[in-house]
């Protein structure tokens, strides 16, 4: 659990950076046009620090981490959100700078986000293995079922 809430730290800390960076480097630059520096902060924020929290809290409930198949979500996930974030912080900055970027730096952005994409598969397909499963006669396979109606309605 201490490494899902340090990598939500850590994510929390770059996406503040990102922020003051983008203020900083466009106010330097006197750059008052678009550039993917607007959304790096808000990126880093909701896909890192908050998706770990909410992974933290899935994991309270749920033992993630005691899935194997969990590291390989969490290692994909993170290096598709770290290549993300880099190649739209390198495409924002030759923005701002007036330069124009390359092939490569649109390639690498698409294999962050396929990277992305496989780390969310392999987080839902840990989390399917973690929650039971509804069985046929309507009861979960731990035996529990809610009530259809409040214990006042039963009188």
């Amino acid at each position: 659990m201490r490494k899902i809430l340090n990598t939500a730290h850590i994510y929390m800390i770059v996406g503040l950076v990102g922020g003051l960076y983008y203020r900083e480097i466009t106010k330097a630059k006197n750059f008052t046009g678009d550039t993917q520096l607007a959304v790096v902060h808000t990126h880093v924020l909701a896909l890192g620090m908050m998706f770990f929290l909410i992974v933290l809290a899935l994991e309270k409930l749920f033992t993630l981490t005691s899935i194997r198949l969990f590291a390989w979500f969490f290692w994909t996930y993170n290096a598709g959100l770290a290549l993300t974030v880099a190649m739209m912080t390198l495409h924002g900055t030759l923005t701002v700078l007036g330069h124009s970027s390359g092939e490569a730096i649109s390639g690498a952005s698409g294999l962050g986000h396929i990277l992305l994409t496989v780390g969310l598969v392999l987080f839902f397909i840990t989390l399917s293995k973690r929650i039971p499963s509804v069985s046929r006669t309507g009861g979960d396979t731990a035996g529990t079922r809610l009530p259809l109606t409040s214990p006042a309605e039963d009188r």
